[in-house]
């Protein structure tokens, strides 16, 4: 019932229960924006993005144009995350754009720890996203997750309202396998399954032998006012493979500039589809080497 709802009246989803009246969008998540960039985190310290530091603002948790461990020739920033980072998401190691972004083409290649064979069932996030949260507005959310105990796994999806009215789009892809284990939208914790130009595609070709921790690999999404699609370059034919469409409803898609970020954290409550138990503690800092991170803003047609 709610999906049809939806699906039949694309502008019913403006009920107050998910959005705010207009003046609100006007929030304290305004700010100077970026224009086009590419950070190549080739030298010590970053144009674009600024680290979040510990009380202390002594951190080792970051190190930036140093040479990559998995390849040759490949100038990274380093994300080490802390055995004694306290648990949830922003506890760890994080980036965060100095200024806003909005609509656009987003983009990374990076590699996350492959930690498989050391702790299998470690409950440890790498999120790859925008964000903003403000008093007016609540949540606005864009984001790839990887969760190490499976790096054949993406996570893709959006998160907006506020406390009592959380809505998420989302959906869970095993890329070497080709499964996609769901589709949905969450209002207030309760899935509902996705289908139509909102479940689209409806099946993915897989990419063999795809392991986000074994090399580099780019992903991307592109965010406009009624679509958002998230997509990964194949690794031999350089194909784009999209991972979601989605499209045919503004439902769940943020409307509000955010900030660009990039962080790695330890969870105790999420576990990975295939690894029930993967909620385990950090036990040595594991590393997420990004190469690069881009940005370039939506253009609307002149008429």
């Amino acid at each position: 019932m709610f999906i049809s709802t939806i699906n039949k009246n694309r502008t019913s989803w403006k009920w107050g229960i998910i959005i705010l009246p207009l003046f609100l969008m006007l929030s304290a998540c305004e700010n100077k924006h970026h224009k086009r960039f590419t950070e190549n985190f080739d030298k010590p310290t970053s144009k674009y993005f600024n680290a979040k530091l510990r009380d202390s603002g002594v951190d080792n948790r970051y190190f930036q144009g140093i040479n990559s461990s998995s390849e040759k020739g490949t100038k990274i920033m380093l994300l080490m995350i802390d055995p004694d980072d306290p648990v949830g998401p922003g506890r760890g190691p994080e980036i965060i754009s100095k200024k806003f972004t909005h609509y656009g083409t987003y983009s990374t290649r990076l590699k996350i720890p492959d930690v498989t064979k050391i702790q299998p069932d470690v409950g440890a996030v790498v999120g790859y996203f925008t964000y903003c949260l403000d008093d007016f507005t609540g949540l606005s959310e864009i984001d790839f997750e990887w969760l190490l105990a499976d790096p054949e796994i993406i996570y893709v999806g959006t998160w907006i309202g506020g406390n009592d009215n959380l809505l998420r789009i989302g959906r869970t892809i095993n890329l070497a396998k080709g499964i996609i284990y769901n589709t949905v939208l969450e209002y207030n914790d309760v899935p509902y399954p996705l289908s139509g130009m909102l479940n689209q595609p409806e099946t993915i070709q897989p990419v063999e032998n795809f392991n986000a921790a074994t090399q580099f690999h780019t992903y991307g999404f592109d965010w406009y006012p009624d679509r958002i699609r998230w997509w990964v370059i194949h690794p031999t034919t350089a194909d784009t493979v999209v991972l979601w469409d989605y499209s045919g409803s503004s439902v769940g898609i943020p409307q509000r500039e955010s900030l660009y970020r990039l962080n790695f954290w330890h969870t105790n409550n999420w576990a990975v589809e295939t690894r029930p138990n993967s909620t385990e503690k950090p036990l040595y800092h594991y590393e997420v080497e990004i190469d690069w991170m881009s940005y370039s803003p939506y253009k609307r047609e002149k008429r």
